[in-house]
């Protein structure tokens, strides 16, 4: 550890299950990677980063941070309510890790809510604090703009210039924007002072790029395009000027199957020979719309048949034949779910309410990483187990709001060959 004999460096990562603006927002995808683990991942990437804790009321979030390398501690409901201070999140964790015998000299606040945590930024805030620089210290970025406010009869009233005066950019001082992304400070000043800014206050300056706060979805669609278009979905540096963000370890597939995302109104360019791999181990699918068209059949005394696709039947054959483990998880309590999946000789859970629940209680009972999953799903009953697994997926004619969070999108639809292409692509090559 690089932390002095008198305590050690801890990132702790605030993450409530509850938002009311982007409903279980931590759990959301940016680039194909939930706001928690990328917090989780680009913190643990910084220098001087002894340990990541993610403090959260969520057995969700919880199981994602743990799977990305983070100690996770329970929040407890009275601190993980709407009103409830970051700082009261941070005192309760810092009382966690003491009682565990963990001696904290420099706490690093990190928010998930910012997707594009630089990670060298991070560093070097914590080596401020470390070296006795400075008491505290937040990121911000440099901003040359006039700020206004309105008075009580809705004047404007200028705030850092004076209106009469409109100096030239390079005349002017700049001032800094906090961005919201990461704090560092004196474990000992915060308990004393109670708050995140107390005496020597330093600024780390970030790029403004890096300074995306998600707080509604239309900063969260932002975000994830703009990691998707950098081509590379867990640090977009290729963006205008991303170029100070950390890096984050990738097996490069990623970058090539945003590349080469797809779906039925969007086909894969021309001339590309074969879809990236999906590096992923274990293979869940919903039943309805994956493996079926999720139309149905009913005859005059209610029964109820459907189409399936041999290849799928083929494919599933031959990822069994290679070792790899597969599950299909279904909301549906249906004599038709169980009969397919006896025909596949794959282990069935169906009738399930909570899949998210079920998967993760799979995966432990398995001794499965959550991080190793690859999750197929088509409807928004599919939302919370594409949350935990490290490989969402989404059919080609999935629901909109699946599609949003995949990490890929297959080329073809449920009942049309969709299982049959992400085994291909699962297979070693």
């Amino acid at each position: 550890m690089t932390g002095t004999t008198t305590g050690i460096t801890v990132a702790i990562i605030p993450a409530r299950g509850g938002s009311k603006g982007v409903p279980g927002k931590n759990l959301r995808r940016v680039g194909g990677v939930s706001l928690v683990e990328r917090a989780v991942r680009a913190t643990a990437t910084a220098d001087g980063i002894d340990l990541v804790a993610v403090s959260t009321d969520d057995e969700r979030i919880a199981a994602v941070a743990n799977a990305a390398g983070a100690r996770t501690i329970a929040r407890p409901a009275e601190l993980s309510g709407d009103t409830a201070s970051s700082e009261s999140a941070l005192l309760h964790a810092l009382d966690v890790l003491e009682a565990d015998g963990i001696r904290v000299a420099t706490v690093v606040f990190v928010q998930a809510t910012s997707p594009f945590l630089p990670s060298a930024g991070i560093a070097e805030a914590a080596a401020h604090i470390a070296a006795g620089r400075f008491d505290s210290v937040f990121s911000a970025h440099e901003t040359y703009g006039f700020l206004w406010r309105r008075d009580g009869d809705g004047n404007a009233v200028a705030i850092n210039h004076v209106a009469a005066h409109r100096p030239r950019r390079q005349d002017r001082e700049p001032h800094y924007l906090e961005t919201g992304a990461f704090y560092a400070f004196d474990a000992e000043g915060f308990r004393a002072a109670g708050h995140r800014f107390f005496g020597r206050i330093g600024i780390v300056e970030v790029p403004a790029s890096t300074a995306i706060e998600i707080d509604d979805e239309q900063q969260l669609a932002l975000a994830d395009a703009l990691a998707r278009a950098a081509g590379d979905a867990l640090a977009p540096h290729n963006i205008g000027d991303l170029h100070n963000l950390g890096t984050i370890p990738a097996d490069g597939s990623e970058t090539a199957q945003n590349s080469e995302r797809a779906d039925a109104t969007n086909p894969a360019p021309a001339g590309i020979a074969a879809p990236a791999r999906i590096p992923a181990s274990v293979l869940v699918t919903d039943f309805d719309g994956v493996h079926t068209d999720d139309t149905a059949f009913v005859d005059s005394e209610g029964r109820e048949t459907v189409r399936v696709s041999r290849e799928d039947g083929m494919g599933v054959s031959r990822l069994r034949r290679a070792g790899i483990p597969m599950l299909i998880l279904s909301t549906e309590q249906n004599p038709v779910v169980a009969r397919r999946a006896e025909k596949l000789q794959v282990p069935v859970l169906h009738g399930v309410d909570d899949k998210a629940s079920a998967l993760a209680a799979w995966a432990d009972e398995n001794g499965i990483a959550l991080t190793d999953i690859a999750y197929v799903g088509n409807d928004v009953n599919d939302l919370g187990p594409l949350g935990l697994v490290g490989w969402p997926i989404a059919v080609a004619d999935a629901h909109p709001a699946v599609k949003a969070v995949a990490r890929v999108v297959l080329s073809r639809g449920g009942g049309r060959g969709a299982v049959r292409e992400v085994i291909e692509r699962m297979l070693p090559r």
